[in-house]
């Protein structure tokens, strides 16, 4: 059958390509689509291949265009109320074969091989809407922009170093900045053999990170709304990229100054006790204007936490995640949890201590939660889990202040469960009615991170 573009030729394949753009696949498509409504996550881009650029689904190894050096992939987008696009997820490229990976060069590998360039069509998820109905927004080629590609290259070869350590058990999404390993299965408990460990490892992939699927959103659809400042504005020939390095050296020449010190300095107008003072703080030292995201921060999902040490090096407070809803927790899975997601996120660790009335600027360290750690705060989860579908909320009624069972800061060394609310009326709709209460919402909660924890894992353990 001859086909409606030219294969061999990257233009005529793009021009092709966005004739899909404000259309469905409904009406880009031949009726025949709908006899095949393939459901299910990812068949979107199944239904895209088959009747759109008239090739049956496949799982090579090289890209769908070879020829030109193009892999398609299709993505879901949600729209913001400011009317932005987001991407809903991350972009999940190929399958990791571990016994492979430790065997490869990266611009020889399978990655690049299949990777290196990408025809990306963005589709508007909506919920009740058929998958042959989602509207198709955004449709163009991504080549990866040299800064990037040298991000991407160093994350690979971090995840191909853990993996001939034997250690693929232990890959986690936080490990890396744009290039995540991140876990991929029709179950959460798909594994696959790795070299140098008789351990099975849970599949993965390789994919982008959300934070980078919103930078070439951005960047296709000439969104200029995005008031973004870089850490590394170009790069250097033969100097490889390294966004810790380059924070951590920043952040070095003020180790041991007092907040008082640098408010002088920066010319910083608002209080140090101001919500907003400490990310401004970070701007400055960084050399980012105020009103100004952090570019390779954003494309790597870095989450920045500042943590004020007492003197005896215990965090003033525990470390707080966003509070659940009672019900996502008692319904999801741990593999798609909202606390799993947020603990294998990278972290951005900024220390002050007190010394008598001063803070003072101790470090600041990029930090990932082990693999090990990652699955004792799963316990917390699960038991908090098992709580909300019994109903079991509720211990004890004391002079009218209620006790829960959800597991408190004894239960393990890593995390716990604790009110995060406004007050006892700020709540959220219980899965199960109390049994002793008979109550069928509850405060809001949220994990923790111990301070314990956050002290000696953390801001003493060395790397």
């Amino acid at each position: 059958m001859e086909l409606p573009y030219n294969r061999k030729n990257k233009s005529s394949v793009i021009a092709y390509a966005k004739l899909l753009i404000g259309k469905t696949l409904r009406q880009a498509c031949n009726s025949e689509i709908t006899k095949h409504q393939l459901g299910g996550k990812g068949n979107f881009g199944q239904l895209l291949e088959r009747f759109y650029f008239l090739y049956e689904n496949n799982s090579k190894r090289e890209a769908d265009f070879k020829e030109i050096g193009l892999e398609l992939k299709s993505t879901p987008l949600k729209q913001l109320k400011s009317k932005e696009y987001r991407s809903k997820e991350r972009l999940v490229l190929n399958i990791i074969n571990y016994n492979q990976l430790v065997h490869q060069d990266f611009y020889t590998s399978e990655f690049w091989l299949k990777n290196k360039g990408l025809l990306l069509v963005f589709y508007l998820h909506e919920l009740e809407v058929a998958n042959i109905d989602y509207q198709i927004k955004i449709v163009d080629e991504w080549q990866y922009p040299l800064p990037d590609l040298a991000i991407i290259k160093k994350d690979w070869e971090f995840i191909k170093a853990k993996v001939a350590q034997g250690k693929a058990h232990e890959l986690s999404e936080g490990d890396t900045f744009y290039l995540g390993a991140c876990t991929k299965g029709a179950k959460a408990t798909t594994t696959r053999d790795q070299p140098f460990s008789e351990e099975n490892a849970k599949q993965r992939a390789f994919s982008l990170k959300q934070g980078y699927v919103n930078h070439i959103i951005a960047c296709l659809s000439n969104d200029n709304t995005g008031n973004f400042g870089k850490l590394i504005p170009s790069l250097i020939p033969d100097k490889p990229i390294d966004i810790e390095e380059t924070v951590i050296s920043k952040f070095k020449k003020y180790y041991g100054f007092s907040t008082t010190q640098l408010i002088k300095i920066f010319q910083i107008a608002v209080s140090s006790k101001a919500k907003n003072f400490y990310s401004i703080l970070t701007n400055l030292i960084l050399g980012v204007e105020l009103d100004q995201k952090i570019e390779e921060f954003e494309k790597a999902n870095i989450t920045v936490k500042t943590i004020r040490l007492k003197e005896n090096n215990l965090p003033k407070e525990d470390l707080s995640f966003p509070a659940f809803k009672f019900e996502d927790v008692a319904y999801e899975d741990w593999s798609d949890s909202d606390f799993k997601e947020c603990l294998e996120r990278k972290f951005l660790f900024v220390f002050f201590q007190f010394e008598r009335e001063n803070l003072i600027l101790k470090k600041v360290k990029f930090w990932n939660m082990p693999y090990s750690d990652i699955m004792k705060a799963k316990e917390v989860w699960e038991n908090t889990k098992r709580i909300l579908l019994s109903g079991s909320i509720v211990k004890e009624l004391k002079s009218g202040v209620r006790k829960t069972n959800f597991p408190g800061k004894t239960f393990n060394e890593v995390a716990h469960v604790r009110p995060h609310a406004l007050n006892k009326e700020d709540t959220f709709q219980l899965p199960v009615k109390d049994k002793k209460t008979g109550v069928t919402d509850y405060t809001k909660q949220s994990f923790w991170l111990n301070n314990s924890y956050v002290r000696d894992r953390i801001y003493l353990h060395s790397n």
